[in-house]
Parts: structure tokens; C-alpha cells; sequence
């Protein structure tokens, strides 16, 4: 049965990186504590957990990648190192006493709505063994880059090697004197590329588009700096505010005025051709369309490492994978004795990250793969009451933090919670038309960014219809979200 209006409802979070933890948070101070984390994993961590590949590291200025409620004055770095960012989130767990509510090895595989009790059932597989828990509320926070993305190549199972996508890097193979393909030239390449370079014999790096690549400003934080920012935490505050405005006024020519884009591209191309002084070289690394329309990448030392002897950028097509290496378009056959998949996330034109069923059967992953994940403030989605995304649809950046659009859909969810107990009601479900109206606002804004300028990005479905980003300021989908508008529900119990 649901619980009793006026009780505490009974919540499940799937998911424990930023947006588990910080809703977990939010409801503790909101006194609650009728809720459960659901891990897949042994460890929280989420993205920060997964993707401990050789170098990786936050590119969004470490000052501005932390809650908001809790400054870290320890970061050593200008940009935060994954084992840094992953132990953050291990403190912020700790300190606001939230790891107790998260069970581990818990995989979420289906969530239904029973529209009778107003419950949701969720199937959960503990250490491999099925059962079914109920929950009032249901809390999506595992995020749209979870699930990662293997390229879909002929031959592909039949390489003899190994063969491991980034976020599932084999720390256990080891790379020195070895033979190495890279397939694919996105964030997570840009960053490991360079550090195995020097430890592989040869190195082949196959790349289907070129990426716009802007120097990674990085530098250490000395002691110093960090004593102060322990003693004086408004000097962190001001840094946080500083860097946080010098990000956002970038949307201005992503979305607002592609004029504003032509000296970052100058900038950009004078930045590759003083490192890749080979014009053959440089013209393979020259991208072809509008910077901003794909993600911008930052990284000091992957074209320096692109132009080593022992390294080669494949730009022909890949006509299959064979047990011991890749044949390209043209016909030549590279031996490896590895192949590294830097090939991102399934995040458009797939199912939904578990089967999730809603009000009259309504089914989330069919919905999403016949128009596109779409949702409400990238919150709540027509037809499924009483859940909640976090980092839902068109929530994403290219621009600034993430963490601030987290912080805002966690805001918004515990006030749609708080509406709810206003109401005494049992659940609440966004109307279609309104749903319909955002999104079809959305798509309008969109037509006038670079992110539909003329090229096709993981930010799009197979149709180009942007899904993934939030096309405008941070701050309009703060002030969006920093209270629910009831007229947009209807509720129900």
C-alpha cells in the first residue's frame, strides 16, 4: 500500500554519483529519511567511479565542480583528477551521514505503476538474485552517460586481443611495448591518448570526425592557496563565482550570436597550428563544421602526443575488425595487440536505462526511442507519476557545471515532493500538454544555436532533434525550476 498522506513517502534513488547523492542529501535536510539508494555497483561514484582511465580528470575547473553547500578547499589541482572528484563525493556521503541508505550491488532492471495502489513496484537484482521492493516515489539519478557505447563494427566480437571500452578500463592489461588502437577521438580520448603514448610500441588512433580542442589551463593549487580557502571560505566562494560567470557568458555564441564564435575559432586554429606544425597532419585534425556544434574539448598535450613518431591518426573509415586488427575502407590491415574504445555513451535512439512502465501500460523506452527522450524541465515525464529524472533530457551542457543543473533538478523534485504533502495528495503526473509545449519551445530555441548547425553529434537522435542539451543559461533553467508550478500537475490520492 502507499503511505498515508501526511507520512513520509517512501522513495528509491537509483544511482549514487552527484545526483544520488545530492538528492539524498536534500531529502535529509528535509527531514527525511524514508528513502533507499540503489547501487548497480560496489562503491558510489557513478561516472567519477567508472571512468578511471589514465588521465582522467574533470574539464570544468574543479572550484565550480562541487555541491554548491559544500566547497572542497582541497582540490590540488585547477582541474580536479577523477580519484579527487571520486573522493569528494565519498566525503560529501559521509558527512551528511547518506552511504547508510545506499544498498550495493543492487541493479534496478524494471519499475512499474501500479495505478490501484499509486505505488511503484521495482525489480531489483541483489548480488544476482531478483526481488521486488515498492516505493512511493521513484528517483532516476543514474544519468544519461552510464551505459557505455561500443561501436557498432563488423567483426568486432571476433577480435582476439583485448578489447575494453574507457569506462571499463582493464587496469589489469598491461599496455607497455604493445601494439594499440584507439577507436574514436572524444573527451575521454583526448585525456588517456597522451598518457599511453609513451608506453605503447605503436599506437593508431582512428578518428570519424575531428574535434575542436582548446588548451586545458591546468596548473596545481598550491598549499598555500588551499590553507586560505580552509581559513576564508569567501575566498573560494568569489573563485567559484568568478570562474562560473567567465563559463555562462560562452552560451552567448553557442545560442544567442554564432558571431561570437569567430575569435575562440581563431584562437582554436592558431592553438593547432602552432602544436602541429605537419600541415598533412594538421588538416586531419582541422574540424569541419562550426566550433561549439560538437563538444568543445580541452587538453595541453593531445596533439603534441598525436605528432609522436610512434602514433598514427587513421581517418579512413573502419570496414571490419579481424581477430587481429582493423581493416579500413582503403584496405589496409593494422595489426593490434589491443583495441581501446573511446566511443562514449548510449544516450539517444536507445531504451530507457531500465524498463520502466507507466500509467495505462505506457512503456518509457518505447516512447523514447519513437521520439526522442523527452521529459518536462528534464524532470518529469507525461504518463509515469510520481517519478523523477535527474540529469533527465535536454538538462545537458556545453558550457559550465553540471553539478548546477543537478543542484536544480534536486531543488525542484524535493519542492514537487513538498507539493505533494501540501496537498495531501498520493501523486502527481505532469499534463501532456504541458510537457508538449516546453519541448516544442525547446526545439524552437534550438533551430537558432550552433548545435544545429549543420553537424551530427551524440547530443542529437539519428533524426537531429537535440535531446541531450539545455539550449540557454544555466540561470533561466534555475529560475525554471526553483519552484513547481502546480497548475503544470494533475494530482491524484
Amino acid at each position: 500500500m502507499a503511505s498515508p498522506p501526511g507520512t513520509s513517502p517512501r522513495i528509491a534513488i537509483v544511482g549514487s554519483g552527484f545526483a544520488g547523492i545530492g538528492m539524498a542529501i536534500r531529502l535529509r535536510r528535509m527531514g527525511l529519511d524514508s528513502f533507499t539508494i540503489y547501487e548497480a555497483a560496489a562503491d558510489l561514484g557513478g561516472t567519477w567511479r567508472d571512468n578511471a582511465y589514465p588521465g582522467a580528470a574533470c574539464d570544468i575547473p574543479s572550484h565550480l565542480y562541487s555541491f554548491s553547500f559544500e566547497p572542497n578547499p582541497n582540490w590540488t589541482r585547477a582541474f580536479a583528477p577523477q580519484r579527487e572528484i571520486l573522493d569528494y563525493l565519498r566525503h560529501c556521503a559521509r558527512k551528511y551521514d547518506v552511504e547508510r541508505f545506499i544498498e550495493y550491488r543492487s541493479r534496478v532492471t524494471a519499475a512499474r505503476f501500479d495505478e490501484a495502489s499509486g505505488i511503484w513496484h521495482i525489480e531489483i537484482e541483489k548480488d544476482g538474485v531478483p526481488h521486488t521492493v515498492t516505493a512511493d516515489l521513484l528517483i532516476a539519478a543514474n544519468g544519461p552517460l552510464s551505459r557505455p557505447a561500443l561501436p557498432d563494427l563488423p567483426g568486432l566480437d571476433r577480435f582476439e586481443g583485448a578489447l575494453f571500452h574507457s569506462a571499463r578500463w582493464d587496469h589489469g592489461y598491461d599496455l607497455d611495448g604493445k601494439r594499440v588502437g584507439v577507436i574514436g577521438t572524444g573527451a575521454s580520448s583526448i585525456q588517456f591518448v597522451p598518457h599511453i603514448q609513451p608506453r605503447v610500441a605503436q599506437l593508431a588512433v582512428f578518428q570519424r570526425t575531428a574535434p575542436w580542442i582548446m588548451p586545458r589551463r591546468d596548473h596545481a593549487i598550491d598549499a598555500r592557496k588551499r590553507a586560505l580557502y580552509r581559513r576564508m571560505p569567501l575566498a573560494q566562494r568569489i573563485a567559484r563565482a568568478a570562474v562560473y560567470c567567465q563559463h555562462e557568458v560562452r552560451v552567448l555564441g553557442f545560442a544567442v550570436d554564432l558571431r561570437l564564435l569567430k575569435p575562440p575559432t581563431k584562437f582554436a586554429r592558431g592553438y593547432l597550428a602552432r602544436k602541429v606544425p605537419d600541415p598533412v597532419l594538421r588538416a586531419k585534425l582541422t574540424p569541419d563544421y562550426l566550433l561549439g556544434c560538437k563538444r568543445v574539448l580541452l587538453s595541453s598535450d593531445y596533439y603534441p602526443a598525436i605528432a609522436q613518431p610512434n602514433v598514427e591518426l587513421v581517418t579512413d573509415a573502419i570496414r571490419e575488425v579481424v581477430a587481429d586488427g582493423i581493416v579500413t575502407a582503403d584496405g589496409t590491415h593494422r595489426s593490434f595487440d589491443a583495441l581501446i574504445c573511446g566511443t562514449g555513451f548510449q544516450v539517444n535512439d536507445v531504451d530507457a536505462p531500465f524498463r520502466v512502465t507507466g500509467a495505462g501500460g505506457a512503456d518509457l523506452g518505447t516512447a523514447w526511442r519513437r521520439d526522442g527522450p523527452e521529459a518536462y524541465l528534464g524532470a518529469t515525464v507525461a504518463g509515469f507519476p510520481n517519478l523523477f529524472l535527474i540529469v533527465g533530457p535536454n538538462t545537458g551542457l556545453g558550457h559550465n557545471s553540471m553539478i548546477y543543473m543537478i543542484e536544480s533538478q534536486v531543488r525542484y523534485i524535493a519542492d514537487c515532493i513538498r507539493a505533494l504533502q501540501r496537498r495531501g495528495a498520493r501523486t502527481m503526473r505532469v499534463r501532456a500538454e504541458v510537457q508538449r509545449a516546453f519541448n516544442a519551445a525547446l526545439q524552437e530555441r534550438f533551430a537558432r544555436t550552433v548545435w544545429q548547425s549543420g553537424c551530427h553529434s551524440w547530443y542529437q537522435t539519428r533524426r537531429g532533434k537535440n535531446t541531450s542539451l539545455w539550449p540557454g543559461f544555466t540561470f533561466d533553467f534555475r529560475r525554471r525550476t526553483r519552484r513547481v508550478r502546480e497548475s503544470d500537475y494533475e494530482f491524484g490520492g
